[in-house]
């Protein structure tokens, strides 16, 4: 899951694991593999960063835990 913020300000989390594309006109959309469409505040950039550091910290937990 990674925590973004809806235009409005209220901040949410997200599974990343849903994400299929984001875009960045003007305001950053971030489309889901079910087709839902979400738009938030953070840059496209950032969103991909968060959702790129979730990728790599799921690997670094050992199993188990």
């Amino acid at each position: 899951m990674i925590k973004l913020t809806r235009l409005a300000g209220e901040p949410f989390a997200l599974n990343a694991e849903m994400i299929l594309y984001v875009e960045s006109r003007p305001d950053t959309f971030i489309t889901l593999t079910g087709g839902e469409r979400i738009v938030v505040a953070e840059s496209m950039d950032e969103v991909i960063s968060r959702a790129v550091d979730y990728q790599r910290s799921k690997h670094m937990i050992p199993k188990g835990l």
